[in-house]
């Protein structure tokens, strides 16, 4: 939906001021865990990577049959970057509603093929085109069975790939929701050892899918009239943002404009957070779309209401905004699994849904770390915690970055790659 591209653009453009920090041991600079979450790494202080990189986007084809409002797709899309030599592979998930080419998995991809690995990215099994062409359910967020679907589709791309390319080992590494999803699938691979991964990182991983969820969501609490008023909130910060943009002497979305942008303030910390949380309600919006289709659950379009290509979908993309993912978990989701699995309890399921749920593989597994941030706001009271006394040595916590924000940053990605080619700790 193009509505969704506007948004992503209003979100990287609307940010609250930062203090740049003069820290001696760690040096980036934004403090505010908003704001890095939403400005991300300036470009001066990220690692030089001009060199060009040969991504390709690739099409898995599936015989998943399809809709007819759907018949734009023809396969599962991911992304590959590949080297001229024999190298290391590693395989990318993406996080929540994250295509092959979202833009923290470029930089990934950038980044470790400049280091000499090969790459390959995968969508999250949120995202739409995972939905629709690579779910045995459609209903994404059981982890254990999102696990179980990219572990197939891993492997039938490795299938394809394995004549094209030569390599000396695998590795696996997700961020966000995909950074917890690697941990399962590490866990998978230690049963069918088709991989056998050497290195397996977590990056801003959730310890738990719900309760991570139910604080992005929270910030929607903060927004002027709470979460009802979302589509208000959305039109006053694109009208903001159109008005800063014309009143300013700017040529370009770029740099200048952004820093620009958050210098004068346009958003207050609570309109920040709220945008975080609207950006993750657009994400829930494709997902949820796609599974109610894919499954005629009557959730959204009606189950005898058969969509056709020429069918106009804005109606249901606001409904669909206006459904957090605490709704679909509890209104769809869970009724979903209920009826497949009688008996379950809701208890039961936030379990599963957890890492706790795979705490004695993740705490004995040398294969596996996870890096953080000291204020990533994903992560409840206790849950940092969690990290230290199961991975210990194998957790690295950065003091600030917010959600992703300091991925970029050279200290941080040097440190990543760095742990991919360490033998230890």
């Amino acid at each position: 939906m193009k509505i969704a591209r506007s948004v992503l653009i209003v979100f990287l453009l609307l940010m609250p001021a930062f203090a740049w920090a003069d820290d001696a041991v760690y040096r980036y600079p934004i403090d505010d865990s908003y704001a890095a979450t939403i400005l991300g790494t300036p470009q001066n202080l990220r690692p030089d990577t001009r060199v060009e990189v040969p991504v390709k986007t690739m099409v898995l084809e599936t015989d998943q049959k399809k809709p007819e409002i759907f018949f734009y797709d023809r396969g599962l899309r991911y992304t590959v970057a590949f080297q001229d030599r024999k190298a290391p592979l590693i395989f990318l998930i993406a996080g929540t509603g994250g295509s092959s080419k979202s833009a923290k998995i470029v930089a990934l991809i950038t980044n470790l093929y400049h280091a000499g690995f090969h790459v390959i990215a995968l969508p999250s099994p949120t995202f739409s085109n995972f939905i629709i062409n690579a779910s045995t359910t459609h209903v994404p967020g059981n982890l254990p069975e999102d696990a179980n679907d990219l572990y197939r589709v891993m492997e039938q791309i490795w299938s394809q790939s394995k004549g094209r390319i030569d390599v000396t080992d695998f590795s696996l590494a997700g961020y966000s929701l995909g950074g917890t999803e690697a941990a399962f699938i590490a866990r998978l691979d230690e049963e069918r050892k088709v991989f056998d991964f050497r290195r397996v990182l977590m990056l801003n991983p959730a310890v738990s899918l719900y309760t991570s969820a139910s604080r992005i969501e929270g910030l929607l609490e903060r927004i002027p009239g709470g979460p009802r008023r979302i589509g208000a909130f959305y039109n006053r910060v694109m009208e903001k943002s159109t008005e800063y943009y014309r009143k300013g002497d700017f040529v370009a979305i770029d740099d200048d404009f952004l820093f620009a942008a958050y210098k004068a303030q346009i958003l207050n910390r609570d309109e920040a957070g709220g945008m975080i949380a609207v950006s993750f309600r657009i994400s829930s919006a494709g997902m949820i779309f796609a599974s109610d289709v894919m499954t005629h659950g009557g959730y959204v379009v009606p189950k005898n209401r058969e969509l056709k290509n020429s069918d106009l979908l804005e109606d249901y993309f606001w409904t669909c905004l206006h459904l957090s993912f605490l709704d679909y978990f509890n209104e769809y989701f869970i009724p979903y699994l209920q009826n497949r699995r009688p008996g379950l309890t809701k208890e039961e399921l936030l379990e599963a849904l957890s890492l706790k749920s795979i705490e004695s593989y993740l705490a004995s597994s040398a294969k596996i770390g996870v890096i953080t941030n000291e204020d990533d706001f994903i992560l409840a009271p206790g849950e940092l915690d969690y990290l230290r006394r199961v991975f210990g040595p194998r957790l690295k916590v950065y003091p600030r970055g917010g959600h992703l924000g300091n991925l970029e940053y050279r200290d941080n990605m040097a440190f990543l790659i760095d742990r991919l080619r360490s033998s230890t700790w």
